[in-house]
């Protein structure tokens, strides 16, 4: 192995093959041949500690190298263990992450290493396919080492009853908060009810909240804590500081308002053609939308857009992230989907576009940049009533840099509207990513600078580049400005056609069928109107027989009033022009005469 000096600043001086105790030399090996030799602070204290039997929980900013800090133990325990080598179906060692893609990538890490096992096998249970097929799997291959998410995790655990977890080495939870952010605090439990007590756990996470706390009390047995932080230069002042976000990050943020936001992106995709970048949105409506129009805007013709998220296949999802990890240049355009864990080489940029829901995952999003000591740059979207977010950011150690308005950018919503008056999809997509957005705008965790209220609609609808304002019950009740939108007249939108011939075939089928079933309701309320008003006029009858001859008096007095009125009425209707004399005549009777 070379013995040059450590050049990169995100690493520490110490080798992989200088830890105590010893790695194996298979491990050391298999170091070498993907390019590692100096640990990142998180692995230099995280290794040692779990390969002499130490529960850790280790908080550390993203982007450290937390994977192989658990992955590299693990395989380590497992080697040095007494059941080794173990029987088929005889479970080793647990690692429990949030999402398919982490998973995924978690496996795809460690198998050079578990490969240095020839007897162990591991398995990638995620989501996305049949749980027998899992279960065959294991069944013919065995599985000593599960991979994979709490749903599934705790899914095969509850159905194979021939997996052997008596002999448990290590249990990893990867992402812990995330975990619990997302709802899987009953999973894990009961993933972890079913293990021994007696075993190591790894407790790994970005951000250590109450219900990771409880966890590790939970799940952990006298854990040795790891606190791991960046350090940041502030350009202003040039002194060091401790960053909850990776030391080489350079990060802005940039205010305009919601009609001149898609503008601003677009002059930002073009000047940024060559690099690898990363845009989020806040939901999977917004994704396919810009997905569809950003990718026929002539400017970015050359560039390549891949959208991902959490609605796709599971196959279409990692069909995407693979294109986008191969590629040298192109734009991921995603939701929080791919904000946590995934540690994709060559990010240059991180866009957010929408600021995320919950702040938490601001540092998640920009730390797929500047990874492990490499420079990168992240910009979020303010509009103006937004800014005050930069000034809550800072105080949680993040600070951002202004960035000026370009005012090269060209106005793209011409384009983005005559899109939409050409092919019913852009249309569609567009008021269905509209929606969402302010349905999603409401879930703001920090609702004192996300205001909803305060939503300019009529520029955030111009910025989508739509035609008509959706009818939202949150612009009826709540009168949400609409200043500065100009709705499209000159179009009838029921005219507005798909593009893809057999979309538009079910749509006409669908009108068709829609006409149809009104004509039906109406004749159907016809028939009931006329049987009540049969028995209206019986009862009528029934009850005039019943009726003094004062009473008859006193109600036809009142009919001819009520009549006397409607044709005073249609008299000043014929004064004033609004109706002509044959209309009034036929109107009011006078033409029977």
């Amino acid at each position: 192995m070379d013995s040059s000096p450590n050049t990169n600043k995100a690493l520490t001086e110490t080798r992989f093959s200088d830890l105590e105790p010893p790695l194996s030399e298979d491990i050391i090996e298999a170091l070498d041949r993907s390019g590692f030799e100096f640990c990142t602070p998180v692995q230099a204290a995280t290794i040692p500690l779990l390969c002499r039997h130490k529960d850790v929980a280790v908080d550390a900013a993203t982007g450290s190298g937390k994977t192989l800090a658990f992955v590299l133990p693990l395989i380590e325990i497992l080697r040095r263990s007494t059941s080794y080598p173990p029987k088929p179906h005889q479970v080793m060692g647990v690692i429990i992450s949030p999402t398919r893609e982490l998973s995924t990538q978690i496996f795809n890490v460690a198998q050079p290493f578990v490969s240095t096992l020839p007897n162990v096998n591991s398995v990638l249970l995620v989501g996305g396919r049949e749980v027998r097929a899992d279960m065959n799997t294991i069944e013919e291959g065995g599985g000593n080492l599960l991979i994979g998410t709490p749903g599934r995790l705790s899914d095969i655990m509850e159905r194979m009853e021939i997996l052997d977890f008596r002999n448990l080495e290590i249990l990893i939870l990867d992402e812990a908060d995330r975990l619990l952010e997302m709802g899987f605090q009953k999973q894990v439990n009961s993933i972890i009810s079913r293990l021994p007590k007696q075993r190591r756990t790894g407790l790994f996470s970005a951000t250590q909240t109450e219900g990771v706390e409880e966890l590790a009390k939970a799940g952990l047995r006298n854990p040795v804590r790891v606190e791991v932080r960046a350090e940041s230069k502030s350009e202003s002042s040039q002194q060091v500081t401790n960053s909850k976000v990776p030391s080489g990050l350079h990060l802005e943020y940039l205010v305009c308002e919601a009609d001149k936001k898609s503008s601003q992106l677009v002059d930002l995709l073009v000047e940024n053609a060559k690099k690898k970048l990363i845009v989020y949105f806040m939901t999977c409506a917004s994704v396919d939308y810009w997905g569809l129009v950003l990718s026929k805007i002539p400017a970015l013709k050359s560039i390549c857009l891949i959208p991902i998220h959490g609605d796709m296949k599971q196959n279409a999802r990692e069909k995407a992230l693979a294109s986008f990890t191969e590629a040298s240049s192109a734009v991921l355009l995603c939701t929080d989907v791919a904000a946590r864990g995934l540690d994709i080489p060559g990010i240059d940029y991180v866009v957010q576009y929408d600021p995320p829901q919950d702040p938490n995952m601001f540092n998640h999003r920009v730390g797929r940049t500047a990874r492990l000591g490499k420079e990168g740059r992240a910009i979020i979207f303010l509009l103006p009533e937004e800014e005050d977010y930069v000034e809550f950011m800072r105080r949680r150690g993040v600070p951002c840099q202004e960035k000026e308005c370009s005012e090269e950018a060209s106005d793209v919503i011409p384009i983005i509207r005559s899109l939409a008056m050409k092919d019913r999809a852009v249309l569609e997509k567009g008021l269905k990513a509209f929606v969402s957005f302010v349905r999603g705008y409401k879930e703001h965790h920090c609702s004192y600078i996300f205001r909803w209220k305060s939503l300019e609609i009529g520029k955030l609808a111009m910025g989508y580049g739509l035609l008509y304002l959706p009818s939202m019950s949150e612009v009826k009740q709540h009168r949400l400005s609409s200043e500065g939108f100009t709705p499209v007249t000159d179009v009838k939108f029921e005219e507005i056609k798909f593009k893809d011939k057999s979309r538009e075939k079910q749509r006409k089928k669908n009108m068709q069928a829609r006409k149809e079933k009104r004509q039906q309701e109406k004749k159907e309320k016809g028939k009931k109107n006329s049987k009540k008003a049969v028995a209206s006029s019986s009862a009528t009858d029934s009850n005039k027989r019943k009726l003094t001859g004062k009473q008859r008096q006193t109600i036809q007095t009142a009919e001819d009033e009520e009549e006397m009125a409607r044709d005073y009425r249609l008299l000043k209707k014929l004064k004033k022009g609004s109706i002509k004399e044959d209309d009034f005549a036929k109107l009011t009777g006078a033409d029977d005469f």
